[in-house]
């Protein structure tokens, strides 16, 4: 079995909310409100970092560059405790 990739949840989360309908706590997430997750906002981060410079060994292509954008991201989130 794969384990799930660790998103780190929401980049920007969005406080709960009480429903007009029947007054109970609900989170925005619940209503596909809940943006991007923090593993996509370290990956935006690193692949602007990735484009600032010269190619790196192994990224010289767009499709290469998000892939080591995202292996940056999982190393963020592994670094801050939220990966395995």
């Amino acid at each position: 079995m794969i384990d799930p990739i660790n998103d780190g949840g929401s980049a920007f989360p969005v406080p709960m909310f009480t429903r007009e309908a029947d007054g109970q706590p609900m989170s925005a997430t619940e209503y596909g409100l809940g943006g991007m997750t923090l593993r996509d906002w370290f990956a935006g981060q690193a692949l602007v970092g990735l484009l600032s410079g010269p190619a790196e060994e192994g990224a010289t292509t767009p499709d290469r560059k998000a892939v080591v954008a995202y292996q940056f991201a999982d190393a963020m989130l592994k670094a801050r405790g939220g990966a395995k």
